[in-house]
């Protein structure tokens, strides 16, 4: 009896084990990775595949699916794994595989999901044969990878089940086809983002009736949105930013896409006014025409699309006040930017009531008069952005503003000029606050006490003003800045060690590192922006101020700063050695100022530094040569009569261009050699003197 029972189990287990073909094939694919990410391990060859790791089999014992997402693997995807006749699915993302996608494994015959994105495969996605049959293939997933040339245009109508088709973020050319819906009425996702697709959009895509999401941002797509387009009225999700489109958004046709919740046809070069009949989409969340040349009134159906949480029309000629729209009606609004266009008038009232609004920019316009005080209704605002409009009185922004608890970042700057920066000890709030921008406003006064309570400042721009007085002392209890930018005004005095305290310690505490995101990116200047503050250096700008004495030797400290500009001061003293401790330096600025002694030698090994000016000062002794400094140019050195190098006119060769401990040791040498020719014979001394001193001074 306990024989006949061991006979069946024997029996059982061996009826139950994978197939010697299919394990066969699964050590082929292990056999071409180069790492394998520890499955060799799991994956032995006398055990039952269907027991190894990231393998799963049906009842009948045939692999179904192979999930090996993330694994470390590197190498080649073997031609077997499309020879696995039960296989549905195969996840092979986010590892490094290289090579080709096998025509094996898209002509499966039983797969359904294919997902290799975040890879590193390479070259031409084959067509499948005329001569295969059709294929049941639902998902295909071969975003993030390095593949090229024309896309499959015929593939698609052998794959009658398609639904989703991500392709998105690699570097296919030539035009979009047009077959995806021809024979798979069910397809629903295309992404063709970021590739190198030129010409029109196929026209074709109007007919795939289920098509719910369309995303071809950051091509050449060139033309207008075709007609046809439209007559896709499932579409959701469409997004064509940054393409070479032209035309305008036909108010005979968008209202077709009623189901339409996110639109984005940003950097599109579209003309034209948004059109009334925007007012029918009334599923819409988001609305995004950045960046075009749009213009003309917001139309006042825009108030129709109740669902909107994010309306993005920076950088158009939209003209005239905002009246026209009852953002009260926009209840679910959250982010409003309406950055560098023409719109004037008054803040309209309508906006404070958007209680859950967290982000408004209304920079870069022809907005005037003052803040309200309905502002304070906006209790979910972090982020507002006022710069560069015609808004008067900074007294009372500021006491208006105080009470939006959760403001991360102010920008103000550019308004109010020629005002008085408040000095109200009393002024609290702002606890929250992480980055303050009242620059070019030309304010008088001094620096405020009231800035010292924003414990949380990271970023301070208050450049262009007229501010005047030292630096506070108090100013190292901010222990969080680490971005600052006082320069253009008239403060006087040393340069405080504790603001080089204030910024250690921010180093210190990494809050330069905050990895929380802006609702809407920062420009800190007309080149860059800013979504995170990690993305930001760390930044020090005290130029073109009356600050004395001398550059702090503490400031050799920061070991983390990247620009450094001092220049148009009356500094003294030399340039402090402690510099050269300043290896992520990619800006150093100490022009104009009365600096003396030599430029340290050490500052060669600022590996990163790419600017560098100390014009105008009184430094002397040879320019430091080698790594970065090979790559300044003449003018970076001009009005220092001292200096002396290859890159001027004056080589170190000659007395006055000598410092002092290189003229002593020349005497020294002189004397010697002189005493020995004198002993000898004067000619051959002479000689040997020459020789030595060219050498010397080569």
């Amino acid at each position: 009896m306990p024989s006949f029972i061991l006979a069946l189990v024997l029996l059982l287990s061996l009826s139950s084990s994978c197939t010697e073909q299919e394990k066969s094939y699964l050590l082929q694919f292990l056999g071409g990775l180069s790492r394998d990410g520890g499955l060799a391990a799991s994956w032995w060859n006398g055990t039952d595949c269907c027991t190894w790791d990231g393998i799963t089999c049906n009842a009948n014992r045939e692999v179904t699916e192979v999930s090996l997402a993330s694994r470390g693997l590197e190498g080649h995807i073997s031609p077997s794994m499309g020879s696995l006749k039960g296989m549905l699915r195969l996840n092979l993302s986010g590892n490094s595989l290289s090579g080709g996608l096998p025509l094996e494994v898209m002509s499966s015959s039983s797969m359904v999901s294919l997902d290799v994105s975040f890879n590193r495969l390479s070259r031409g996605l084959q067509e499948l044969p005329s001569s295969i049959p059709g294929r049941p293939l639902q998902v295909l997933n071969i975003s993030s990878n390095f593949f090229t040339g024309s896309f499959p245009s015929t593939t698609w109508e052998k794959t009658r089940n398609l639904i989703a088709l991500n392709a998105s973020n690699n570097s296919f050319t030539g035009w979009m086809p047009s077959s995806f819906c021809i024979s798979a009425p069910s397809f629903a996702v295309l992404d063709l983002s970021y590739n190198r697709f030129s010409g029109h959009i196929p026209p074709g895509l109007g007919n795939c009736s289920a098509l719910r999401v369309f995303k071809a941002e950051q091509n050449n797509i060139t033309g207008t949105l075709p007609d046809k387009l439209f007559d896709a009225t499932s579409l959701e999700y469409l997004s064509l930013s940054n393409n070479w489109l032209e035309g305008t958004l036909d108010a005979a046709h968008i209202h077709k896409l009623r189901n339409l919740i996110f639109l984005d046809l940003a950097m599109t070069r579209l003309s034209g006014k948004i059109p009334d009949s925007i007012g029918q989409l009334k599923r819409l969340e988001e609305l995004h025409l950045a960046h075009n040349n749009m213009s003309g009134e917001l139309p006042t159906a825009l108030s129709k699309c109740t669902s909107l949480t994010t309306i993005s029309l920076r950088r158009n000629n939209f003209q005239g006040e905002l009246v026209k729209v009852n953002f009260s009606a926009l209840s679910n609004l959250k982010t409003l930017d309406l950055y560098s266009n023409n719109f004037t008038g008054t803040i309209p009232e309508s906006i404070y009531s958007c209680s859950n609004l967290t982000a408004l920019r209304l920079s870069v316009n022809k907005f005037h008069g003052q803040l309200s005080k309905r502002i304070g209704n906006l209790k979910s605002l972090t982020f507002l952005s006022l710069t560069r409009n015609n808004f008067t009185n900074i007294t009372n922004t500021l006491h208006i503003l105080k009470s939006s608890r959760n403001l991360r970042a102010l920008l103000i700057g550019v308004n109010f000029r020629h005002e008085v920066m408040p000095q109200d000890e009393t002024m609290d709030g702002f606890e929250n606050l992480k980055v303050l921008g009242i620059h070019n406003c030309s304010l008088s006064g001094k620096l405020p006490v009231w800035l010292s309570k924003l414990m949380n400042l990271q970023v301070l721009l208050l450049s262009n003003n007229e501010l005047n007085g030292p630096i506070p002392s108090w100013i190292n209890t901010l222990h969080s800045l680490f971005y600052i930018d006082i320069s253009n005004n008239s403060l006087t005095g040393e340069i405080p060690t504790s603001l080089i305290e204030a910024m250690l310690q921010a180093e210190k505490t990494t809050a330069y590192l905050d990895t929380n995101y802006f609702e809407l990116p920062v420009y800190l200047s007309s080149a860059y922006q800013y979504r995170s503050l990690n993305a930001l250096p760390q930044f020090l700008n005290l130029s073109s101020n009356d600050l004395t004495g001398v550059i702090p030797l503490n400031i050799g400290q920061l070991g983390a700063l990247a620009s450094l500009d001092l220049s148009f001061n009356n500094l003294s003293g030399g340039i402090p050695q402690s510099i050269c401790n300043l290896k992520k330096l990619m800006v150093l600025d100490l022009s104009n100022n009365h600096l003396t002694g030599p430029i340290p030698h050490a500052l060669d090994g600022l590996y990163f530094l790419s600017e560098f000016n100390v014009s105008n000062n009184d430094l002397e002794g040879p320019i430091p040569s080698g790594g970065q400094f090979d790559t300044f140019s003449e003018s970076s050195f001009d009005g220092n009569p001292k200096l002396c190098g290859p890159i001027l006119t004056r080589p170190c060769g000659s007395t006055e261009a000598r410092p002092a401990s290189i003229v002593s040791t020349r005497k020294a040498i002189d004397k010697t050699v002189f005493v020995i020719a004198f002993s000898a014979f004067f000619g051959v001394g002479v000689l040997y003197d020459q020789m030595v001193l060219s050498r010397f001074f080569s």
